[in-house]
């Protein structure tokens, strides 16, 4: 590179604190995202979005669950942004009432394994 430093070269050109306001938790309630809980915008939220004062990485976030429900995971793989970062976001944009969070299934309310076994053998004896 000749010494030379490129724009590519340099990372992103917003820190991360500096997209969160500084802040590591999510929402005055400190909720917390599982990379698994499911995001899904709220009918509506789209014009109330273009009106209120949200960030480019909000409404970047928006974006992605217009089209389909996405996981907070996908959400950080797709945005390009830190986990933590993304859960802040969606701390702010739930707070606003423009997403829904399904949380994940407890394991303890999860079937048993050994009744799931008795389905699938129960199946192949048909």
């Amino acid at each position: 590179m000749n010494g030379q430093w490129y724009d590519a070269d340099a990372g992103p050109l917003v820190r991360p604190y500096a997209m969160t306001g500084g802040r590591t938790k999510p929402g005055p309630h400190g909720v917390r995202f599982d990379l698994i809980a499911l995001v899904v915008v709220e009918p509506g939220a789209a014009d109330a979005a273009e009106e209120s004062l949200l960030g480019p990485e909000h409404r970047a976030l928006l974006g992605l669950c217009r089209s389909e429900t996405q996981s907070v995971a996908e959400l950080a793989a797709d945005a390009d942004l830190p986990v933590g970062v993304v859960r802040v976001l969606l701390g702010d944009l739930l707070e606003a009432g423009h997403v829904r969070v399904s949380r994940p299934v407890p394991p303890a309310r999860l079937p048993d394994e050994r009744i799931l076994r008795e389905v699938i053998e129960g199946l192949r004896a048909l």
